[in-house]
């Protein structure tokens, strides 16, 4: 029996394995880097042991210093979580031989299903269908498109879309030199890449008995860069026919390399519904929780059940119930070509209820930091049918309170109620066709309410309570900070007072509202335009206009003013507003859209040489995801201050570059003197 179980994880996942672990009365150990001293999972643990460093290579991915934590602590079992050290067929050996209980498959298969091209000759064997790898050295433009993906990883890392030959070279180059950094091994295969395809996948448990379950499906297409984005069980819009195929094609799979525990077998189902092979996650799954719900199980208790040796409860799995939808909040801006964002998340609060679940690594007051991957949490609705679970997920979403990083809840709820996706028209290219439409002008940022006049009402919220808020201090001693400072009341009924709010939205520059509002001595702000004030204070203002009340929760965090509705949230900036970097910057500068460090200068890059715009001159790792930094014109490098290995602030100056307009006169000034 397990009695000590350390999770060599971080996190949301760690937190969720404890959750298990509280209700087995199993003691829980959390290992922690110098950047995750103060994490939610370190603070939920019975124990916990310190990494020295904080870059993921130095701590979560050293499995001798997991294991050393492990028999330190006083552990008699490890579970990798996902990610990491979860599918390192080593370090689960490692585990074994210190004499600990590896929560995970056999080593065995972890070695075979480690690398993608031999797994898919291991299928091939057992006649699961998979896509025939493409030579990239003998592609020619009849194998195109071509997607090339990186043999010991997963996760969107070391993946490339390729549509062009000239192009492929280049990408072969980028896409293993991405594979190495992130996984020690810059094996890169090719295979031919399905247009409008589907990502459905079957979680399968396996015991050390010989039973093995396939747990239904899941549908993973809505993804960004490769990365899930919302998930959901079961897969929609399957016949039975398919269905069976996709289960026994995984549990061939998993007897195929003799698996033990959870894991999951990923197919691309093509537009015309045949099923292709990808890959086997050894591991648990960031989207478990949708099969869980569905099934009514907890596969971490599973996990643990079969790590002691025991069997399945039945030979056949329980029956399923209802559907399932996974959202996952991501610390991003969608907009802005999903830059992971940072900083202190001051608020998450995700209403609960029948049907809602969350899983975090995040409570308010942390601080979301540059060296692991952005996302904030997952948000779970379970109901009878897809359509009332998908109701439910955005409607939680769409009332969630959220103040800090920019988040993409809004892209979330938008996802969720696009008529595609609500009719289950799903297939990987989902945001590469709606993406512009769900961030753009009018929706992201804006609230689900959505639309100015929504937003213009929200700003008068914001406007009456901060006047709210300096009514109530008493004492001319007594100082006044944030947005509350501006309009102190005045005795002058018959002067209105003025608030003005930059609204945070897609553009770099939002709309600016100004919201003229009358106090007289005991009275309570009224706008000018008319809403009738049912109640108001510094923190929640309730107004009727048009005959419907509506209520605002008022939150503010220096000159940050965050407005909650039950229909929306809208962000505002109280002016004067803080200079962004970017404005004192002289023209051409290229400035770090994020915190991140410097993988990569384009080969020959150097002060001097003439660059075309929109071409990738430097490369950021920042959150486990690469960033390319693009020329801004045509035009000549003046100026190269990055270099591999820099780790860099947000705003920092990369390079600058001469617009090819720019040098024109004094070129022709220089030629006709």
């Amino acid at each position: 029996m397990i009695t000590a179980l350390l999770v060599a994880n971080r996190g949301e996942i760690a937190c969720r394995i404890f959750r298990t672990c509280r209700d087995l009365g199993i003691s829980t150990v959390a290992v922690y880097s110098d950047a995750d001293a103060d994490a939610l999972h370190v603070r939920e643990a019975d124990t916990a042991v310190r990494l020295p460093g904080a870059a993921a290579s130095d701590t979560y991915l050293r499995g001798d210093l997991v294991v050393a934590a492990a028999l330190a602590a006083g552990a008699d079992a490890v579970h990798p979580g996902y990610g990491f050290l979860s599918e390192n067929a080593g370090f689960a050996r490692a585990v074994q031989d210190a004499g600990l209980v590896w929560v995970g498959p056999p080593v065995k298969a972890v070695e075979l299903m480690a690398s993608k091209t031999r797994a898919k000759e291991l299928m091939a064997a057992a006649e699961v269908p998979l896509l025939a790898p493409v030579d990239p050295g003998r592609a020619t433009a009849g194998d195109l498109p071509l997607l090339l993906k990186a043999a010991a990883g997963g996760g969107g890392r070391g993946m490339r879309i390729v549509r062009e030959l000239s192009a492929l070279s280049a990408e072969l180059t980028a896409a293993s030199a991405e594979a190495a950094s992130a996984f020690g091994d810059g094996e890169v295969f090719a295979e031919p890449y399905v247009e409008r395809g589907r990502h459905v996948e079957v979680q399968v448990m396996a015991d050390g008995q010989g039973t093995v379950w396939a747990l239904g499906t899941r549908d993973c297409s809505l993804q960004r860069r490769h990365q899930k984005v919302i998930e959901e069980a079961p897969a929609p819009g399957l016949d039975d026919a398919l269905r069976q195929r996709l289960h026994d094609a995984a549990v061939a799979a998993a007897q195929a390399v003799g698996y033990r525990g959870a894991g999951t077998v990923e197919f691309l189902v093509s537009a015309e519904g045949h099923p292709y092979f990808l890959e086997m996650n050894t591991r648990l799954q960031v989207e478990h929780p949708v099969t869980e719900a569905v099934f009514g199980l907890d596969l971490v208790a599973l996990q643990l059940r079969v790590a002691e040796g025991g069997s399945l409860p039945a030979a056949t799995p329980p029956p399923a119930s209802g559907h399932a939808v996974e959202a996952r909040l991501y610390a991003e801006d969608p907009a802005r070509d999903w830059q992971p964002q940072t900083g202190t998340l001051l608020t998450l609060d995700v209403p609960d209820g029948p049907g809602i679940r969350l899983d975090t690594g995040y409570t308010g007051g942390d601080t979301v930091g540059v060296h692991y991957d952005p996302m904030l949490a997952k948000v779970i609705a379970h109901a009878p049918t897809r359509a009332e679970a998908v109701r439910l997920l955005a409607r939680a979403l769409e009332r969630a309170r959220i103040h800090g990083p920019v988040t993409n809840r809004e892209l979330l709820v938008r996802s969720l109620r696009h008529p595609d996706f609500v009719a289950a028209r799903l297939d990987t290219g989902f945001y590469d066709r709606h993406l512009a439409a769900l961030t753009g002008t009018g929706a992201y940022g804006e609230g689900s309410g959505g639309g100015d006049a929504a937003r213009q009402l929200a700003a008068t919220a914001a406007a009456l309570a901060a006047a709210s808020a300096v009514r109530s201090v008493t004492g001319p001693a007594r100082p006044l900070t944030g947005p509350a400072r501006f309009g102190a009341w005045r005795n002058l009924p018959s002067q209105p007072q003025t608030r003005s709010y930059r609204a945070a939205t897609a553009e770099p520059d939002g709309p600016v509202y100004e919201i003229a509002y009358r106090t007289g001595r005991g009275s309570t702000p009224a706008p000018e335009t008319g809403e009738r004030v049912v109640a108001v204070g510094p923190g929640a203002v309730t107004l009727e206009t048009g005959g419907v009340t509506r209520h605002f929760t008022v939150t503010v965090h220096r000159e940050l003013t965050y407005v909650d509705t039950t229909s929306g949230s809208y962000t505002f900036t109280a002016l004067p507003r803080f200079t962004d970097p970017a404005e004192r910057a002289e023209p051409g500068s290229l400035l770090a859209p994020m915190p991140g460090t410097v993988v990569r200068v384009a080969d020959g890059l150097a002060p001097g040489t003439t660059v075309e715009a929109g071409q990738p001159l430097i490369w950021l790792e920042a959150m486990k995801m690469e960033h390319r930094v693009l020329a801004p014109a045509s035009g000549t490098l003046t100026a190269l201050h990055a270099a591999p290995g820099l780790q860099v602030e947000v705003g920092a100056l990369l390079a600058v570059v001469q617009d090819a307009t720019a040098e024109a006169p004094a070129h022709q000034e220089e030629t006709t003197s």
